[in-house]
């Protein structure tokens, strides 16, 4: 239900009230406006929210395990459907409403001048930030070059390392091999010393 509908109930259960002069229970309001679209306690509710809005629109009465089982209207009941009742304050809410929304949809256009200085500085934010997306992007890809690299280096490139072991045995077979042709060096070079004697 639309509060503007609300607002009309409202009103019509005070001028109900209004016309009697004497305590009614609320079960006749249900009858009269509601039955069967809605319940009792719809009806309740919307007598709760007249006494919430302000308590001297209606005198109410408990009784029967209820808080509000009987309704009667105050002198002050008549002057409030005068003035417009609820239906008259919801359209004068809404008005407001419109207005502000109006006022806020309203904003102040601005200058050449100002268009002009707003649109130089975001362009000076735009370039910065361009400046510094560049950068990260430079970043980011140097570092994945580096770490591919690496990685193609480390396929290509496969170092052999040897053991302790393995490092002796070679110096070993130098050692061995050097020996072996330093004899024949020897004897090359007394070769040579006889051939420059004769």
């Amino acid at each position: 239900m639309s509060e503007f509908f609300k607002a009309e109930l409202k009103d019509k259960f005070l001028e109900y009230a209004s016309d009697r002069d004497d305590y009614f229970e609320v079960q006749l309001l249900y009858d009269e406006y509601l039955r069967p679209n809605y319940n009792l306690a719809y009806v309740e509710k919307l007598v709760k929210e007249i006494i919430d809005y302000d308590h001297d629109l209606l005198d109410i009465m408990s009784g029967n395990g209820s808080k509000i089982f009987m309704l009667s209207s105050t002198a002050y009941t008549p002057d409030f459907l005068e003035d417009g009742g609820f239906t008259q304050r919801y359209i004068q809410e809404e008005e407001k409403w419109d207005q502000f929304l109006e006022q806020m949809s309203n904003s102040r256009k601005l200058s050449t001048t100002e268009k002009a200085k707003l649109s130089k500085t975001e362009r000076k934010e735009y370039k910065r930030e361009r400046t510094l997306l560049f950068g990260l992007i430079g970043a980011v890809a140097l570092s994945f070059l580096f770490t591919l690299f690496s990685l193609v280096n480390s396929f290509f490139n496969t170092e052999e390392y040897m053991t302790k072991e393995e490092f002796q045995r070679e110096i070993e077979r130098l050692e061995s091999k050097q020996e072996a042709q330093q004899p024949k060096q020897t004897s090359f070079l007394t070769l040579l010393r006889e051939k420059d004697s004769l």
